[in-house]
């Protein structure tokens, strides 16, 4: 394991990624966290505010813990806000909120009034600092990811395949695209560090085919590297089947059940990764406390299929699946993005 000090470099890091949030002299910038949050990250968003020369304070809440409830993961929904409205009140009236958080407040109920302040927020991945100083954005990040969500609202039909037998179509239509580079310039507006990916929220009954996770391919709730072949039959949204044999389709089976939701078999969002310093196999080289799996959601030329939650479709559940898929085409009203699991220039 990993220790977690702070390191010059990893202060480095942060200080370069809140400049590039355009952070200036006196800004005032929250730093929210939870108390099962990583110490370190709060130490170096703080410290790297106080070297911007920012109005800099430390928001700490307690973590909620659910009881009789399957374990949560990787949901991008923080619940330890609860509501409290001073709280909600001192994020919404900060130049910036640095969120230290476990889950992330990118699907949290009250990211939209915290927004709706004039607030920007960057959620901080929960991840070891050594992951996230490999991964500080670079100039040439954000306009690679502008293009590509340009792309997906342009576009009618997504459709993936792969070798391994996914066959999967996508309709765009009404379906809200978006997508993060790491940081934020804009008032009102979030991302999360590390970026890299265009991704879209697909309208009620947008989503058919079968989808086909091959030896190789990442399950993130679980961060494990699936060893064989998983298919998920999806009709009209929804996974109806899960086939395979051996322990990653009975996980998948047991965990996704647990919830007692069928919302929890919905596709939540699909998209596809654009970070080239991105890795596929970082994940072997990290305890699983270290690693929060944000990288693999952005790897090149990774398509991401997630379950669960999507407001664009009227659906709301914690049962969540991020699901980065290797060496799958994907092409938008035809043209191909990804071939073969290569981002195309």
């Amino acid at each position: 394991m990993l220790q977690e000090i702070v390191e010059p470099v990893w202060l480095e890091a942060f200080e370069a990624v809140l400049r590039r949030c355009a952070l200036q002299h006196g800004d005032t910038v929250a730093v929210l966290s939870e108390s099962q949050s990583r110490p370190v990250l709060v130490q170096l968003a703080m410290l790297a505010a106080s070297r911007i020369g920012c109005r800099a304070f430390h928001l700490s809440i307690p973590t909620a813990f659910e009881a009789n409830s399957p374990a949560a993961r990787s949901t991008g929904a923080s619940n330890a806000i609860q509501n409290i409205a001073p709280v909600i009140s001192a994020l919404a009236s900060s130049t910036l909120v640095v969120d230290c958080t476990v889950e992330g407040l990118m699907h949290a109920p009250e990211l939209p009034a915290i927004l709706k302040g004039g607030a920007r927020v960057v959620y901080v991945s929960n991840e070891h600092p050594e992951a996230l100083a490999r991964l500080v954005p670079d100039s040439s990040l954000e306009p690679l990811v502008k293009e590509h969500i340009k792309r997906l609202r342009g576009a009618q039909n997504m459709r993936v395949t792969s070798s391994a037998g996914t066959d999967l179509a996508i309709s765009l239509a009404g379906a809200v695209t978006g997508g993060n580079w790491g940081t934020t310039t804009r008032p009102g507006t979030m991302t999360h560090w590390p970026g890299g990916l265009a991704l879209a929220f697909p309208a009620a009954g947008c989503v058919n085919g079968r989808l086909v996770l091959a030896e190789g391919d990442v399950n993130l709730t679980f961060k494990r590297y699936l060893e064989k072949p998983v298919t998920l039959v999806v009709e009209n949204d929804y996974v109806t089947r899960i086939e395979g044999a051996g322990v990653d389709a009975d996980l998948m089976r047991s965990y996704i059940a647990a919830w007692g939701d069928r919302e929890a078999y919905a596709v939540s969002h699909v998209g596809y990764g654009l970070n080239a310093a991105a890795r596929w196999d970082s994940m072997a080289l990290y305890d699983k406390r270290d690693f929060n799996g944000t990288e693999l959601r952005a790897f090149a030329g990774n398509f991401l299929y997630s379950t669960g939650a999507n407001e664009v479709a009227g659906r709301h559940t914690r049962g969540h699946f991020d699901l980065p898929l290797r060496h799958c085409t994907v092409t938008l009203d035809g043209t191909p993005v990804i071939e073969e699991g290569r981002l195309l220039a």
